[in-house]
């Protein structure tokens, strides 16, 4: 569960009336609107996004407001402000949230790292709160580090997966069609009220499967596996790439290749790279030596890096064991060495795994190890289990 500042509980109940109030992918999007607006023979639009988090999720049964229950540990709004700051061309997020639960909104932000979000206290209905957002963004005040935004996309707390297309089709609507009023204390953004009260013709855009609402408990379920399969869909395998093509490390390579399916596996030693496109899997191959320190290594450019701020991260430490060498104790004590690593790193949100393959000379068992160890490493990567952190686990 979520740990919430010093002398609060997590976020308040509110009751019905409320008091108070890729980077590929983003640099094409960002130059499709640019080309929008040179073609209008205008600049591209300036952008900002309003959520409105001040309900209290009754649908949802839970004492906690929906925006603020935990998936993975973190909290549903922080996996919606990461989906449009994901978006370049928006440059201004202002998120209503009620007066009881300021203080944990501002706890969340600061906990993930959220960058570029104003908060402002949210209205007794869900149209003043996006009145209030709205009135963030057309103050202009001296020192308000907003800046006036020509289209306002508004966005629900509780729809995690938007995606930029929708997003931008959004904003290019807008710029062609125009916007309606707001029936501030009954109205809805149904299309009727757009018609009812705008001169111009409005439009609706369609959006991707996954624009769903969290509405209800089992909705959490659902976005936990969504989640989970998103970032278990790239595995980083990190190893001596000097090695032998033949080598037992590359032939587990193989291996998980064929386990995962459709899953793409990367290997190389550009790790700085690597963490930089946000892979948050890790299977560190130590084939040059007899401990953990291709290991080690990797457990510390990890934990510079911060990537483990928002999701979990899986190490994989995979021994080789070739028992005609090395005797067997040996190795064993110097895997026992996984458990304290495991202990530390957790503290982090680094999940460490200890994999022993054995290395015979026969062919056959050999072939059985590695496809024993790649089911192994798929299955934790999928299910991310935290519960085995430390685990000795032997293919």
């Amino acid at each position: 569960m979520e740990s919430w500042p010093p002398g609060g509980s997590g976020p308040a109940e509110a009751g019905r009336r409320l008091r108070g109030l890729h980077g590929a992918d983003l640099a094409a999007s960002a130059s499709l609107l640019s080309g929008a607006g040179a073609e209008a023979g205008c600049s591209a639009p300036a952008v900002a996004a309003v959520l409105p988090a001040g309900g209290s999720g009754e649908r949802m049964g839970v004492p906690t407001p929906k925006q603020f229950c935990p998936i993975l540990e973190r909290p549903l709004i922080s996996y919606t402000l990461q989906a449009l700051e994901r978006v370049s061309w928006i440059k201004d997020i202002v998120v209503a949230v009620t007066g009881e639960n300021m203080e944990a909104m501002k706890y969340i932000i600061q906990r993930y790292q959220h960058k570029g979000i104003s908060l402002v206290e949210s209205g007794v209905t869900r149209h003043r709160s996006i009145f209030n957002g709205l009135k963030a963004l057309a103050e202009d005040q001296p020192n308000c580090r907003l800046s006036k935004p020509e289209v306002v996309i508004i966005h629900d707390a509780v729809r995690p997966f938007v995606e930029e297309d929708v997003l931008f089709k959004v904003v290019t609507a807008a710029k062609e069609h125009g916007c309606s009023d707001y029936d501030l204390e009954f109205g809805t953004e149904c299309l009727h009220l757009a018609l009812k009260y705008c001169h111009i013709k409005a439009k609706l855009i369609e959006g991707s499967p996954d624009l769903w609402k969290v509405t209800y408990k089992r909705d959490l379920y659902a976005a936990e596996s969504i989640i989970k399969e998103r970032i278990s869909q790239q595995i980083c395998v990190v190893m001596d790439t000097k090695e032998d093509e033949e080598h037992v490390g590359h032939r587990l390579k193989e291996m998980l290749k064929n386990e995962l399916n459709h899953v793409k596996v990367t290997s190389g030693r550009d790790l700085q790279q690597i963490i930089l496109e946000q892979c948050y899997n890790f299977v560190c191959v130590n084939v040059m030596t007899s401990d953990f320190e291709e290991t080690q290594k990797l457990l510390n450019m990890l934990e510079e890096s911060n990537l483990s701020i928002l999701y979990p991260v899986v190490v994989i430490s995979v021994q080789f064991l070739d028992y005609e060498s090395v005797p067997f104790g040996q190795k064993m004590g110097n895997l026992m060495q996984i458990r304290e690593f495991a202990k530390e790193v957790k503290k982090t949100n680094i999940l460490l795994y200890g994999l022993l393959v054995y290395y015979p000379q026969d062919e056959q068992k050999l072939q059985e190890s590695l496809r024993q160890g790649a089911t192994i490493i798929a299955a934790l990567i999928k299910e991310r289990n935290s519960g085995l952190i430390g685990q000795l686990l032997v293919a």
